[in-house]
């Protein structure tokens, strides 16, 4: 999923570039969008494999990700007040101590074949990362020019897309080879003991991503680098107070969008291992489908390159309901068709989800001016449409079938259609 600056404060702090070579820090903190995209990712390889583990329902499955982006909404606010009491570079440790306590609770999850354990884990794990989006985004527009800061927060989102796209291959080889699709009516002592075992398989990824988030802790502990994001007054904290930012119908659409637009592509992601492996679809294995979720993610990765040139002729509106009504039409021919027609058509869904975030996120917070923070958190905190769409569409699964489901994400992009050509264009007040 794209990241976004989780404040406003982004631009101001270009201005405050110090003299010197950070070319080391930006290949670090590039680092950082890779491995959040990497890790958000993997949450589409494990739902499936603990779907199996754990005999869940849909519902039940979808909770994975109920805990991960619920902790964007929880972790959020807090995470901007710490950032703006220890500052940037200490918030990027912290969030990485954190992301790397959460990896490290998927060994004890596994060894005790415990779904509440491993829930608790994806929680702590997007803790960390939350951390690290308030304070990671910002820093990358301060090292450097303020006039090439857009270009350098695009680079480094870019990383966060191919972190997407590598992780399905990961993920797939390293966890869901090794899923056991026995259908033997053994014995529940020898059952548990299976489980327990298939269940043991996700230990060494995990410790593996542990390690690496720990040498990222230790680089950024180490790098010299000029002391920014400290703040007498935390500015997230006013996000939800009663302000101006409140009257401007586009902002408030524009949350809408934000928070439909995440569910959708993660319920969609979520979703994708389970559909393909439907006989009337794929016939996959898990490990298989999970290979595919790369063209899924890696459209989005291509399509944001080719959505920023046409943007330089077209209006940012119109492409964003262009993009949201392709969505509809390929979601329509997924639900409706069989075969690999169904399953293109879904996975082409990822091509129109490249442009969406960045630019709901933009539209959404045009003249703005001094409510600009305000907004921009109010926008941030919308992403927890990650936690509660998938569940809905957990529970539309399990009562009318994996295919049927798909409905909920089809009304999202609907939304997002309609705010690309109105919404985005409501009445804003003078400021």
């Amino acid at each position: 999923m794209a990241s976004a600056p989780l404040n406003a404060e982004s631009a101001e702090m270009g201005s405050v570039h110090q003299s010197g070579n950070f070319k080391f820090a930006l290949m670090a903190l590039t680092s950082l969008f890779f491995m959040w995209g990497f890790l958000t990712c993997l949450n589409d390889i494990l739902i499936p494999y603990l779907k199996s583990m754990f005999e869940l329902s849909y519902t039940q499955a979808m909770l994975v990700q109920f805990c991960f982006f619920g902790a964007y909404f929880i972790v959020s606010v807090p995470a901007g007040a710490l950032v703006g009491k220890i500052g940037y570079q200490k918030g990027i440790v912290t969030g990485l101590a954190i992301a790397c306590v959460g990896c490290l609770m998927f060994y004890p999850s596994a060894s005790y074949a415990s779904y509440w354990m491993f829930l608790s884990a994806f929680f702590v794990l997007a803790a960390g990362i939350t951390i690290l989006q308030v304070a990671a985004n910002p820093y990358v527009s301060a090292l450097g020019p303020a006039e090439t800061a857009s270009s350098r927060l695009t680079m480094t989102q870019a990383f966060n897309a191919l972190g997407t796209t590598v992780a399905p291959f990961f993920g797939s080889y390293l966890i869901l080879s090794n899923m056991s699709h026995s259908d033997d009516s053994a014995a529940v002592e020898s059952a548990t003991i299976e489980a327990v075992h298939q269940a043991s398989t996700v230990q060494v990824p995990y410790l593996m991503l542990a390690g690496a988030l720990c040498v990222l802790a230790i680089i950024f502990f180490v790098l010299k680098l000029p002391v920014l994001g400290i703040s007498e007054q935390n500015t997230q904290q006013s996000s939800f107070d009663t302000g101006s930012a409140w009257k401007f119908p586009h902002l408030v659409l524009g949350a809408v969008g934000i928070f439909v637009y995440v569910g959708a592509e993660v319920g969609i992601g979520s979703f994708l291992i389970n559909f393909l492996t439907q006989p009337d679809i794929g016939g996959f294995t898990e490990a298989q489908a999970a290979k595919y979720i790369a063209y899924y993610f890696g459209g989005a990765m291509v399509g944001r390159f080719i959505g920023a040139l046409v943007m330089q002729k077209i209006a940012a509106g119109k492409v964003l309901a262009f993009n949201a009504t392709c969505a509809v039409l390929l979601v329509a021919v997924a639900m409706l068709a069989e075969g690999t027609t169904a399953m293109w058509a879904l996975l082409l869904v990822g091509l129109c989800n490249s442009i969406m975030f960045p630019t709901i996120f933009s539209l959404a917070l045009t003249d703005l001016k001094q409510h600009t923070s305000q907004g921009s958190g109010v926008l941030c905190l919308a992403i927890v449409g990650g936690a509660i769409v998938p569940l809905l569409q957990g529970m539309l699964a399990d009562s009318f079938g994996i295919q049927m489901a798909f409905i909920l994400p089809l009304v999202c992009y609907a939304f997002i259609a309609h705010y690309g050509l109105i919404g985005s264009k409501a009445k804003r007040p003078q400021v």
